[in-house]
């Protein structure tokens, strides 16, 4: 799969902006603040229909304008494949496939793989628990349709159990009855969420620590650590035992909502006792896993972005880095970089043919 070209209109800092990209390569390099990360972010939102770093939709209009326009051209499978995204003020965005829009923007999750390596990857450690679960769901989501539907209806049902809670406070009464058909709905969707996301840790995290084993040459051993209630008892269980601290707090507080993904270096939490440099080796492992799953899932090469990536590196694990996408198994890349001559050293090392584009 590869993106051919990109146009941009009205998007966070750009007028209007073309681009005509490498097959492989593709760098942009500038001072800070003209916009390299935002093409970046561009790329981004033509896969997932939102931008990796500004959530708030109208932010990434241009300002004093009323609409922008990102506009993607593809090859995936031989074939030609356009992907339009647009937002106007006072109306809905539209993302459309070869001229006809998505009912619903997440039939477009997976058609176009992509992962992205960024300095605001950090938020994985520094953050809390929702910010892995999100990362979690993101990359189950690309290869599983099912999954996106069942965390949607669950967290339905839990705002809806949620507003009971507090309806049942405001109130001073309380009802079982319809608790139970919450509990069960819950329960429902929630065993199945935990079950797939189990399985995909599983899977996922050999693939993790071998990566991190190239990164860093074996120096230190690393570890993902999935936890759960789920791994106390089933669900239904869990809220019918919690129901009172449910009912005080007016809040549910078991269930997969609660999920977290531990951290760990030589068995203890990389937020507290990581280097910078081994934090960031540990994040380009986890994104460089979830391209390996990907793929692995999804037939297609990712497309693969890198924000930044020579930032709190030492040379040596940007070499590493360098050596492995030197290699067929990876698809197009898209790198941004303050430094021209930095960037242009790193990318002669690899046997691929690459385009800079300085902005």
């Amino acid at each position: 799969m590869i993106l051919k070209s990109l146009s941009l209109v009205n998007y966070k800092n750009f007028e209007s902006r073309s681009f005509n990209f490498n097959e492989k390569i593709n760098c942009f390099v500038g001072n800070n603040g003209v916009g390299k990360t935002n093409i970046l972010d561009a790329i981004y939102h033509l896969s997932f229909g939102k931008s990796y770093f500004n959530p708030v939709a109208l932010q990434n209009i241009k300002h004093n304008e009323d609409f922008f326009v990102v506009n993607g051209d593809y090859e995936k499978e031989d074939k030609p494949e356009k992907i339009v995204i647009s937002l106007k003020r006072g109306q809905k965005k539209v993302i459309k496939r070869n001229g006809k829009a998505y009912e619903k923007f997440s039939e477009h999750i997976g058609f176009l793989p992509l992962v992205i390596i960024s300095p605001a990857d950090r938020d994985l450690i520094i953050e809390g628990s929702s910010t892995r679960r999100k990362f979690i769901d993101s990359v189950i989501s690309q290869s599983d349709k099912s999954y996106l539907s069942l965390l949607i209806n669950y967290n339905k049902v839990l705002a809806q159990r949620n507003a009971l809670l507090k309806y049942f406070a405001l109130n001073h009464t309380f009802n079982a009855d319809t608790l139970e058909v919450y509990n069960e709905q819950l329960t429902d969707y929630g065993t199945v969420i935990y079950e797939k996301r189990d399985a995909f840790l599983k899977a996922f995290i050999p693939i993790f620590k071998s990566r991190y084993e190239a990164i860093s040459n074996g120096n230190e051993q690393v570890d993902l650590v999935y936890e759960s209630h789920l791994y106390e008892a089933n669900l239904l269980t869990l809220l019918k035992a919690n129901i009172n601290k449910d009912k005080a707090l007016q809040y549910t507080n078991v269930g997969i909502h609660k999920d977290d993904l531990v951290f760990n270096i030589e068995e203890h939490p990389i937020k507290k006792f990581g280097s910078q440099g081994q934090q960031k080796s540990f994040l380009i492992a986890l994104k460089l896993a979830q391209f390996d799953f990907i793929k692995s899932q999804s037939g297609v090469n990712p497309i693969l972005l890198l924000d930044d990536i020579f930032d709190k590196l030492d040379e040596q694990r940007v070499a590493q880095i360098i050596k492995l996408v030197d290699d067929e198994n990876f698809g197009q890349l898209f790198i941004s970089d303050t430094h021209a001559d930095r960037t242009e050293q790193a990318v002669k090392q690899v046997h691929q043919s690459y385009e800079i584009f300085k902005l």
